[in-house]
């Protein structure tokens, strides 16, 4: 198996994902490997329409980067099963999963026999 290469896949996606996390929130400084929508900075007392867009961009943001820390997690997940030596051995039946199952999703965790 090309685990190099499926290392690289995965470096360059967990980079992309925390780009695009690092847009809408930030670091939880709290939890490691946790992140949070980023606090709006509005300093002035906005009228009820203006309130009203904050609280919806925010929830709009909080689901967005849920989306994203999932897959960032899957990711994680991956690299640490190449760091154990793991990668690529199904989790149900202890196969082999198809390089190209992985070619198209780096962090498959079952073959295409055990979906």
């Amino acid at each position: 198996m090309k685990t190099e290469h499926f290392r690289k896949k995965l470096e360059i996606e967990k980079a992309r994902l925390e780009s695009e996390m690092g847009g809408i929130g930030r670091r939880n400084p709290s939890v490691p490997n946790d992140w949070e929508a980023a606090p709006s900075e509005t300093d002035v007392e906005a009228d009820p329409v203006d309130q009203a867009d904050v609280v919806t961009s925010r929830e709009t943001n909080l689901s967005i980067l849920a989306d994203l820390e999932a897959r960032f997690d899957s990711i994680l997940s991956a690299l640490a099963r190449i760091e154990k030596k793991t990668y690529g051995k199904c989790e149900v039946c202890g196969g082999k999963i198809e390089e190209a199952r992985l070619e198209a999703n780096p962090t498959a965790t079952t073959c295409t026999e055990d979906l």
